[in-house]
């Protein structure tokens, strides 16, 4: 399972969809699902990529990555 996205998330990402009725899953069908995927993960991304970077940080300048983690608040 993608850690970024719970299956709950998947379920409503799917159904907020606006699929095709007839659900042959076309290349539009497959974008769109695309879509709401990364847009239903993207908050836990954005999170996991914000970590990466203030420990980046911190490991060379601990001052700096307190600094950043003020600026941009809690996570």
């Amino acid at each position: 399972m993608n850690p970024y996205i719970d299956l709950q998330q998947i379920k409503e990402a799917f159904m907020k969809c606006q699929l095709q009725e007839n659900h042959n899953f076309l290349e539009e069908d497959l974008q769109a699902l695309a879509d709401a995927f990364i847009m239903a993960a993207m908050p836990e991304i954005v999170r996991t990529e914000r970590k990466a970077c203030i420990s980046f940080v911190r490991s060379l300048n601990t001052l700096v990555a307190e600094k950043l983690e003020e600026y941009r608040g809690p996570l």
